[in-house]
């Protein structure tokens, strides 16, 4: 790993949308930025997938990520949240694909036991873990856990890049559904 990677890291969400961007220069892991698209002032849902389109297609130009990692959405009872919640990771997604940004996913847990050890921990303890290995200062965390979550996803792909790669990656759209049998 003596190359320089810069990765992206998606905790999506419907209402706040985190990112955070790690800079990688053999061994050692930087924060390059971290922050939030806020949607909460977008009442119409397909508003949102639009903006959030533009923001992370706007945040994928601005770094140019080799790689992007993103946040599994968790099952939740209610089915109208998943699938809203779904569709912002799907759009947050085809930004990536249409840059041929190879995307692996994570699921919360892998996430938090890769960042803390504890697969169960809270996300205070993985914002304060990350601060401590990537040795910032609290206010540099921000005020929303959205991005320091995906801050970890981005951190969690940084510390697997070294072991063999997971079946969930992805490099086409071609590539996804030639892995799903569509073609």
């Amino acid at each position: 790993m003596n190359q320089e990677k810069i990765i992206l890291g998606i905790d999506p969400g419907t209402n706040i949308m985190g990112y955070g961007v790690l800079k990688i220069s053999g061994r050692k892991a930087e924060m390059v930025a971290m922050g939030v698209i806020d949607l909460h002032k977008y009442g119409d849902h397909y508003l949102k997938l639009g903006h959030i389109f533009e923001r992370v297609t706007g945040i994928i130009e601005s770094y140019l990520p080799d790689e992007m990692a993103i946040e599994a959405p968790f099952f939740g009872k209610n089915v109208q949240s998943m699938l809203k919640l779904g569709r912002a990771q799907g759009v947050a997604m085809v930004a990536a694909i249409q840059r041929q940004v190879p995307i692996t996913e994570y699921a919360p847990m892998k996430i938090k036991m890769a960042i803390t050890g504890i697969g169960t921990a809270s996300k205070e303890q993985v914002a304060d873990m990350l601060r401590r290995m990537l040795h910032l200062d609290p206010e540099e965390m921000g005020k929303y856990m959205d991005a320091s979550d995906a801050l970890g996803a981005a951190y969690c792909h940084y510390l697997q890049m070294s072991r063999p790669q997971s079946e969930s990656k992805v490099k086409s759209w071609k590539d996804f559904a030639k892995k799903k049998g569509l073609i």
